[in-house]
């Protein structure tokens, strides 16, 4: 007996494991090429992307099925806002799927008007009187301005009485401007029109149609004469110009250097006179150069090149580098970094005093070499120097060359003077001229 038949259940009430159905073998599934084993793992191959397109290609070229407009073209009447009188015209209009367009005419908004201003009675006679004109000529011109939109030639063409065309604009904006003043609460909040601003000028209006008339009926030969004309004019304007900022400039204070020759030699020894009186003549000048005072507007750097090429050009290239290296010991710039007047009269002030100075080294260095010169030459036997004894004629001076093989030397010189192994002592020489003393002796 056991537990099923205790709780009196039977025995084959649960399927046992060797009962359940076999399940159906799954399929191996290979792995696709092109996809990493490690990918593949993830995704199990399901949902992973096609390796391939699966949309042909004759599908890509064809256009999506979109309906066509349907444009007709109708003739349709019209009216236009541009008139008054209801006028109506017909012309050809694009209908698109028989929808009419509606609206205002297209070139309606080209119809522009100008508004003049209307006067009452009691203004003209306040504001707008003159005696050369009378109240019926300008409600005339008023009223040809507003039908004719300021077109002052063809008001000047229907215009009753004979008038200019300067007469008809000087009268309609004197009035237009006396109305906006007067109609204005204050003076500035009409200030600003155009009107206002600037007042007609009838004279020069005339003089400007005198002037063009009077350009436009010159011949050839004239407008040569005139472009000479302008060209000598503008040439004495240049010079005039010149010679004042030649004055301008000539009474400003110049720094001047004394230049030094340029091979060091001092300008106190008489060996190069005539270069030396050459080379103080050429004195470096700092002032602005005569091509720049031409100009009116110029760049102060480039002023500055060239009066520093000015200085430092007559003393040479290796002047001109120690100039620069004792620049760049001292921490100054080669070039200021402000340069305004004052630094950089300054600076030029600066390099003549390096130059002065390197010139002067220069001439120190050749004069103790002078002195050298001459200490050595000092040394050297005069004619009154007296003769020295028989002893120091008898032996002959041999120069102390041990350290460097001298005494063989020496005995090679004697073995073969002598005839024998047992050489004799040199008789003196009495016939040898005494060497002279060194300083080192």
């Amino acid at each position: 007996m056991d537990a099923k038949d205790i709780l009196g259940l039977q025995k084959n009430s649960f399927p046992s494991a060797q009962d359940k159905k076999p399940r159906a073998p799954k399929e191996p599934q290979r792995k696709p090429d092109g996809v990493s084993r490690e990918v593949y793992a993830l995704t199990g191959g399901v949902g992973m992307a096609p390796l391939m397109p699966t949309i042909e290609a004759s599908h890509l070229k064809r256009r999506p099925a979109v309906e066509k407009a349907k444009v007709a073209w109708q003739w349709l009447p019209f009216t236009t806002s541009a008139r008054t009188d209801s006028l109506q015209l017909s012309h050809w209009v694009r209908v698109v799927n028989g929808v009419l367009p509606t609206g205002d005419y297209d070139f309606a908004k080209y119809n522009t008007k100008v508004d003049v201003l209307k006067y009452t009675d009691e203004e003209y006679e306040k504001y707008l009187t003159e005696p050369t004109w009378s109240r019926e000529e300008t409600d005339q011109l008023f009223e040809l301005c507003e039908r004719f939109d300021l077109r002052f030639i063809v008001i000047a063409d229907r215009f009753p009485t004979d008038r200019s065309v300067e007469d008809l604009k000087s009268r309609y904006y004197s009035v237009t401007r006396a109305l906006l003043i007067a109609r204005a609460r204050s003076f500035d909040e009409v200030a600003g029109n155009p009107l206002v601003k600037e007042t007609f000028n009838a004279a020069h209006e005339t003089e400007r149609k005198r002037a063009l008339s009077a350009l436009y009926a010159q011949t050839k030969q004239q407008e040569r004469k005139d472009a000479e004309v302008l060209a000598e004019a503008k040439r004495i304007m240049e010079s005039r110009a010149a010679s004042k900022n030649l004055e301008e400039a000539g009474a400003t204070p110049s720094f001047h250097n004394t230049a030094f020759p340029a091979d060091g030699v001092s300008p106190l020894s008489n060996s190069h006179p005539a270069s030396t009186g050459a080379h103080t003549a050429a004195a470096a000048n700092t002032s602005i150069p005569d091509s720049l005072r031409l100009l009116k507007v110029y760049l102060r750097t480039h002023a500055l090149d060239q009066m520093v090429q000015a200085i430092t050009g007559p003393a040479g290239i290796r002047m001109i580098k120690r100039v620069d290296q004792t620049l760049q010991d001292l921490g100054v710039n080669l070039k200021p970094k402000v340069p305004t007047k004052a630094v950089c009269a300054e600076h030029l002030e600066l390099r003549n005093e390096i130059l002065t100075l390197l010139n002067i080294q220069k001439q120190l260095q050749n004069k103790e070499a002078e002195v050298i010169a001459n200490r050595e030459s000092s040394f050297t036997e005069a004619p009154s120097t007296p003769k020295r004894s028989n002893r120091d004629i008898d032996r002959p001076f041999v120069p102390d060359m041990g350290g460097f093989g001298g005494e063989r030397a020496v005995k090679r010189d004697h073995k073969r003077k002598s005839g024998g192994r047992f050489d004799a002592p040199p008789s003196p020489s009495q016939g040898k001229r005494p060497r002279k003393m060194k300083a080192s002796d």
